[in-house]
């Protein structure tokens, strides 16, 4: 069998699963869409042990930061009128979401920024979506956390089994 099409399999088989879980048992407790943006973050950064620590470590620092963002965007601490507000946050969290790529397990940026994204996006368009300061999976911070660590094991995990399929 073809690289590619173990590959295919190997995602379809899993993807299918990872689809059932999230919306079936693990509903309310990952998200399905995030799980695949960790899992096409896996590939695109390597698909080794190191992407998997980078893809988890940097979209999960990217959920934190935009949980910061979400927080000072509510709260509105300097009293800055309108839509600069909001725009002197998400600019002040980006430059941080960025700087840290000295730091090895930061270093993949799109990382940081899959995670910032997904968890600004979910946050903003979820009626139902908790406060990022909640300890519970309503925040939407935990809750792209955790749909990051398992659609990131997934990847790894069809990375496998397309190696061995394709031998």
């Amino acid at each position: 069998m073809s690289k590619l099409t173990a590959l295919s399999l190997s995602i379809a088989v899993l993807g299918g699963i990872w689809a059932y879980l999230a919306l079936g048992p693990l509903a309310g407790s990952v998200l399905v869409w995030a799980g695949f943006i960790a899992w096409g973050c896996y590939f695109h950064s390597g698909a080794d042990n190191a992407a998997l620590q980078k893809t988890i470590v940097g979209m999960i620092y990217g959920a934190v930061l935009a949980g910061v963002a979400l927080t000072l965007v509510g709260h509105n601490p300097l009293g800055l009128a309108g839509a600069v507000g909001p725009a002197v946050y998400i600019a002040v969290t980006v430059f941080f979401l960025v700087i840290v790529a000295g730091v090895d397990l930061l270093s993949v940026v799109p990382a940081n920024v899959y995670g910032y994204a997904a968890t600004a996006a979910y946050a903003l368009q979820t009626a139902n979506a908790g406060s990022v300061t909640a300890l519970n999976l309503s925040n939407p911070v935990l809750l792209v956390a955790l749909s990051t660590v398992l659609g990131a094991i997934f990847g790894m995990l069809s990375g496998k089994l397309a190696g061995a399929l394709g031998k």
